[in-house]
């Protein structure tokens, strides 16, 4: 892993924020499958969701879930905006969130400098994260993500976390988020 400091976003910081392609490329997806069976009586019903990974035929592009134009807004409304700096710039970032579920910090954004992704930066901003979360009173920590974002889900595991749940059109562009937690405590 690079030389990085982590440390509290400043406002000097912007800049450099907003040149960070949110963006990603992914050869791989997690699918939804919701398979209902009704039986006799309404005590009979179940319903049983699953996600599978697949391979996609080809590497896909995916734009990033929120408007890169509201970014600036949204980091002011976290707690906390841990930024990654490697020779005097602006690597990348983590934004975390408490109180979104009792005693446990959301990491709502994770993005690196595309020529700094699959460094180790990502995985130093998530640890920082959990170790903010936790001197804040954090149990848990959960991380928020497309199922199209094969690099953050890879991330997700390697680091521990386990698929928690989601939540159908969460994001703005009606898609699926993904939640992974792990216990940090």
């Amino acid at each position: 892993m690079p030389e990085i400091e982590i440390r509290s976003l400043s406002p000097a910081d912007l800049p450099g924020l907003l040149l960070i392609d949110h963006d990603y490329v992914s050869d791989h997806v997690w699918q939804m499958n919701v398979q209902e069976e009704t039986g006799a009586s309404p005590a009979d019903y179940q319903m049983h969701i699953n996600f599978r990974q697949s391979q996609l035929p080809r590497s896909v592009h995916v734009a990033y879930p929120r408007s890169t134009t509201s970014l600036t807004d949204d980091w002011k409304k976290r707690d906390e905006v841990l930024v990654a700096i490697l020779a005097g710039e602006v690597v990348g970032y983590i934004s975390i969130m408490l109180n979104i579920a009792p005693m446990t910090a959301w990491a709502t954004d994770l993005a690196i400098v595309r020529r700094h992704r699959r460094q180790g930066i990502g995985s130093g901003l998530v640890l920082a994260g959990q170790a903010w979360g936790h001197q804040k009173g954090s149990y848990r920590m959960v991380l928020e993500m497309q199922p199209k974002n094969y690099p953050a889900i890879s991330l997700a595991k390697k680091l521990g976390y386990d698929l928690c749940g989601y939540n159908d059109r969460y994001y703005p562009n009606h898609d699926i988020a993904l939640f992974f937690a792990k216990t940090i405590r």
